[in-house]
């Protein structure tokens, strides 16, 4: 049976859509909002999605699941004025540096201020400005631009799983913080920018090098040399009014524009991500004979080897020891361009254009440099290189398409698909499965790999053996994966991961979107791009067969294990140990819990909060200290409490209480 509900008037068919907002979009009204996200849990924090429903009064749209036979009005006087006083507090507690902010063209605050009308501000500014936090390569955050809608929060839970900012305080005091009111730097945070990416403000964003590069294109001593990777074409076509368009002819007009700006040789990452894979195959093909360190997980993305750096270091062997394609680049692009260029390797610089904010970080990790000389000097994203095209002047789409440089220009379709969830793994398939069976062409063969959900298996033959895989993206999936290899409820041989939805393509320096089918537009562009390659197999490549004869021998070699390999190890979240309570009185007690990984896979979060919530709000909050300490050197026996010099482990909170009654009985005659 059909359903229905009144819009303003008009009668409107509803199916399936989970809440007002959606039916109320479908009708192509645009209500504004912060806080809603299809891909996240429903908040209803900001209330400017506020409706009027007849016979309830004034709910939001958002959090209010469609009934038949709703009447429904958006934009009454009450609600205009209502969501007109909203803003205006919003403002009211904002830093108003707009015209300086990094997001002044993507900012949301902005918007809808224009779209309602804000022409003044009746409230008193109550902002208390806090220092920017500049502690990571990847990200810079600002609480004076933030508005607590809590997108980043609930992506960084939801969506990651990482957990490594959230809400602190009340009140006045609520704020939107890293873990124990500290720095970026100092948290879980695996700098996949996604936060940013969803942040209506700009309360958090990419950190930006473009000064850095305009600089060292001014210096007359330098070389400057750079390289894009796949899923930038893909997406910076948006900014110029684009979208959509041919992906060769949109990385034609990249490389005219960098051209201008002073770069001089520009080349394709999608080079190193042929390279990439002929190492990747062979090394998942030496695992396949030893049955040694399988599943093999990709190590393309570094936000998720960080995660696995920091939770689950008993899977650091499973990682590819192979560098991801922007490292690869850079390794060999030190290796061989001062020839080729004829200067000294301290005057080349190299930069590289990512999709991502995690390669920021990548580019500064000590094992991607050689005698202290950075592989990568320099990582933009791609809103960081419309930036650039911008501050040249240059009309992007009146560009004439130029071709990239040699040799590091030439790609196949195998290297280009890696910038979409499941390119990796059909990159690698095209490489070690070498029959046609299916009679199908290359680039059609293994199409069952790609798809939009976020944890995909799928079984493939390869002689006499069915190959498991699985694709997934969104670290909370990742570590669905994990637990289940662990727990032996599932067995794979290659598992690829990435951390951003979709893949690179939808990666935090891409351009700010909202709108999910914009992904599956960047996904469409970087396929078409494969079918025109004339090579789609990154082996068949000759310029990477090419460096192989003259500086790396085969893949797997000792030369190629030097230049475009790595090793990986464990790495704690946090450096240094965090005081959570205070005591008031002396001769107080310490109560350490531990946050290591095996401990924090145990149960040492709740554990902390019990603690916390029992002591600050009990008769003992003036005499008993709490910390976070970051090991305590008892990994496989978690969660582990120490109270005074007594440590609990396999603890509960049970025998932490008990514990701290104890001692203070001890102390205090209490």
């Amino acid at each position: 049976m059909e359903k229905y509900l009144t819009i303003n008037g008009r009668k409107v068919l509803f199916n399936g859509e989970k809440n007002l907002l959606e039916v109320i979009r479908k009708e192509n009204i645009e209500l504004p909002t912060f806080c809603y996200h299809s891909e996240l849990s429903v908040y209803g924090s900001c209330r400017l999605c506020m409706i009027e429903i007849e016979g309830r009064g004034i709910l939001p749209a958002c959090s209010t699941p469609p009934e038949n036979g709703m009447v429904i009005k958006t934009n009454t006087e009450q609600i205009i004025e209502l969501r007109k006083i909203i803003m205006e507090l919003f403002l009211a507690n904002h830093d108003g540096e707009c015209t300086t902010c990094g997001k002044s063209e993507t900012c949301q605050l902005q918007t809808l201020a224009r779209r309602l009308g804000i022409d003044e501000i009746r409230f008193k500014n109550v902002m208390h400005k806090e220092p920017k936090d500049l502690s990571t390569y990847s990200l810079v955050r600002e609480s004076g631009k933030c508005i607590l809608c809590g997108d980043c929060v609930r992506f960084c839970d939801e969506i990651q799983s990482v957990g490594a900012i959230g809400f602190a305080n009340r009140g006045q005091k609520f704020v939107i913080c890293p873990s124990f009111g500290n720095d970026l730097e100092s948290s879980g945070c695996v700098y996949c920018g996604q936060c940013a990416r969803v942040c209506p403000t700009g309360a958090i964003m990419p950190k930006s090098e473009i000064s850095y590069v305009w600089k060292a294109l001014s210096d007359p001593k330098k070389k400057v040399i750079v390289a894009i990777a796949p899923a930038v074409r893909a997406a910076i076509g948006e900014v110029f009014g684009l979208a959509g368009g041919n992906g060769t002819e949109i990385a034609g007009k990249i490389v005219a524009a960098l051209r201008s700006m002073g770069f001089a040789r520009v080349f394709d990452v999608s080079f190193a991500a042929d390279m990439t894979i002929v190492e990747e195959a062979n090394e998942f093909v030496e695992r396949l004979k030893n049955n040694m360190n399988m599943p093999q997980f990709t190590s393309c993305c570094p936000a998720w080897v960080k995660f696995i750096e920091q939770y689950y270091p008993d899977f650091i062997s499973n990682l590819s020891s192979c560098r991801s394609p922007q490292a690869m680049y850079g390794s060999v692009a030190k290796r061989i361009m001062p020839g080729i260029l004829k200067i000294p390797k301290e005057d080349l610089i190299v930069v590289s254009i990512m999709p991502c904010t995690a390669k920021k970080f990548e580019a500064r990790r000590p094992e991607l440099s050689k005698n202290g000389i950075l592989d990568i000097d320099y990582v933009l994203t791609t809103q960081e290189l419309a930036r650039m095209v911008e501050e040249a002047g240059l009309r992007f789409g009146e560009l004439e398409p130029s071709a990239f440089d040699m040799p590091l220009g030439f790609k196949t379709g195998g290297g280009i698909i890696f910038g979409n969830s499941g390119g990796v793994t059909e990159a690698v398939l095209r490489s070690v499965v070498n029959n046609n069976s299916y009679g199908t062409s290359e680039t059609e063969q293994f199409n069952f790999v790609r798809g939009e959900d976020g944890l995909r298996e799928v079984k493939v033959n390869l002689g006499d053996r069915k190959l498991r895989i699985a694709v997934v993206y969104g670290l909370k999936n990742a570590r669905k994966i994990l637990r289940d290899i662990k727990a032996d409820k599932s067995r794979y041989d290659f598992v690829e991961v990435m951390a951003c939805p979709g893949g690179c393509i939808g990666g935090a320096g891409q351009p700010v979107y909202k709108d999910l089918s914009v992904r599956k537009t960047r996904t469409e562009v970087l396929y078409k791009s494969d079918k025109t390659m004339e090579l789609h197999r990154p082996q068949d490549n000759p310029y990477v067969q090419k460096i192989y004869e003259d500086y790396l021998g085969k893949p797997g070699s000792c030369a190629a294990h030097e230049y475009l390999h790595t090793k990986y190890k464990y790495k704690k979240r946090f450096k240094e140990t965090f005081e959570i309570h205070k005591p008031a009185k002396e001769n107080s007690i310490k109560v350490s819990v531990c946050f290591g990984t095996g401990c924090m896979q145990k149960g040492s979060r709740e554990i902390l909060k019990h603690i916390v919530d029992f002591i600050k709000n009990g008769e003992c909050k003036d005499h008993v200290g709490i910390e976070v300490s970051i090991c305590l050197e008892r990994c496989f026996k978690g969660p582990v409490v120490k109270v005074a010099d007594q440590i609990l482990e396999y603890c509960t909170t049970k025998r932490a209480e008990e514990a701290i009654h104890e001692e203070l009985k001890k102390r205090l005659n209490m």
